[in-house]
């Protein structure tokens, strides 16, 4: 097919099944955070058995009509027996009112974690909910010669998300893993441009913060035959598919060294402009450090970008950001790697914050709130100074340093109560 041919029908990926999803080339901005160079594609898919026809997603409530043009070209409504909802997000269930209204005689097939998420969907609509079959690993559907198998992925990247086995053909309708936003209408991976950077961009932004998840997930598939993996987004995957699926395992495999994690990891990040808070950055390592079993590293946030912290951040047990505060707030370079948190996976992961401040000094809160909102805890109360800290006050940061290396390895002091302090 040339590279701008465009068709209205549906496309084969095996006999009796078709690919009957929407092209957006044009698309430049995805969920307002992720650019398309290439735009995207919203894929749906058809599976005719002897006794049954199931639908397995649908497109953007845009791009309904492409949609229902490509289903009506393999199969008639009355026909459908089955919808699977592998993915609840907007640009998959778009045109699930209409699907349903138009073949209301099909059960609708989703994760448990779906359920909610449908009624939601629905209520627009008004009327009846359909009915339908929350389903879990291993759960299946017979088309007559033909068994969807469903496997419980949650949060890739949804609680809801799912993937569905089609068992006698070794397809797998993966949803948004394995998916990219790259728009191509020769659609498979084997006749499209070099949608590389697309894949692993994809991972980075949408899959990344849920590498656990991958990994149950990956665990789950590698043992299946796979001939194709067709996910919601981007080429349809028939050339070596196992190859995706290693790569994503590799993407979400800790690539850092030490992995016995003898020591735990605190990374100290900072900038200063007068080199007070440095000094403040230095003290506290230094506590961190002294206590034992705590690996310390410094960085200073004006000798690098944010994005080349992201490795490390992944991996640490801790992070600790220090901040001046100019004109009521932390400077730029360290919101800019709060920023980027929102890629990785840091729920769970200490936090602390410490600056120098000549006025007013709310650049420490402001930090603390963030890390808080980001999931991290912050047991220590994070700590300001006014302009140069004397040697009293970096005292107080190497004790700072101490805390959190002791929350780290757990050699919190136990403090004994005097009853009598409490008369």
């Amino acid at each position: 097919m040339p590279l701008a041919a465009h068709t209205d029908s549906a496309v084969e990926i095996a006999p009796g099944v078709h690919w009957v999803g929407a092209l957006d080339p044009h698309l430049r901005s995805f969920d307002i955070i992720l650019k398309t160079a290439n735009g995207t594609t919203y894929n749906a898919y058809v599976v005719r058995g002897e006794t049954g026809v199931a639908v397995i997603d649908t497109v953007k409530e845009s791009f309904s009509d492409d949609f229902f043009r490509r289903l009506e070209s393999v199969a008639d409504y009355a026909e459908i027996t089955t919808i699977v909802l592998n993915h609840l997000e907007p640009d998959h269930s778009g045109a699930l009112p209409e699907l349903l209204r138009r073949a209301p005689q099909a059960r609708v097939y989703l994760s448990s974690r779906a359920q909610m998420m449908l009624k939601a969907l629905l209520k627009p609509a008004g009327g009846k909910p359909p009915e339908y079959i929350p389903v879990t690993t291993d759960d299946s559907v017979d088309l007559g010669g033909r068994t969807l198998r469903f496997l419980h992925t949650p949060y890739l990247h949804w609680p809801d998300t799912q993937c569905t086995y089609l068992v006698e053909d070794g397809i797998l309708f993966s949803g948004d893993i394995f998916g990219c936003h790259f728009c191509d209408p020769r659609l498979f991976s084997d006749r499209v441009g070099d949608f590389r950077f697309s894949f692993e961009y994809y991972y980075a932004h949408i899959m990344r913060p849920f590498r656990e998840h991958v990994l149950d997930a990956v665990a789950l598939i590698e043992p299946l035959e796979l001939t194709v993996i067709a996910p919601a987004h981007g080429p349809i995957l028939r050339q070596q598919p196992r190859d995706y699926v290693h790569r994503y395992r590799e993407l979400a495999t800790p690539r850092l060294f030490n992995e016995a994690r003898v020591e735990k990891t605190l990374l100290v990040f900072y900038i200063s402009a007068y080199g007070n808070t440095r000094r403040m950055a230095e003290a506290l390592a230094a506590g961190a450090e002294a206590l034992g079993g705590v690996r310390v590293s410094l960085y200073d946030l004006e000798g690098g970008e944010a994005g080349v912290f992201t490795d490390l951040i992944e991996e640490a047990d801790a992070l600790a950001f220090g901040s001046p505060t100019i004109n009521g707030d932390a400077v730029k370079p360290v919101w800019d790697v709060l920023s980027s948190l929102t890629t990785v996976n840091v729920k769970g992961k200490l936090g602390a914050a410490f600056g120098s401040y000549g006025w007013s000094g709310e650049a420490v809160r402001l930090i603390e709130d963030r890390l808080r909102g980001l999931k991290l805890r912050v047991p220590v109360e994070g700590l300001r100074i006014k302009l140069v800290p004397d040697t009293g006050e970096l005292a107080a940061c190497r004790d700072l340093g101490e805390q959190l290396a002791r929350h780290l390895t757990g050699r919190l002091e136990t403090r004994v109560i005097d009853m009598a302090e409490l008369a």
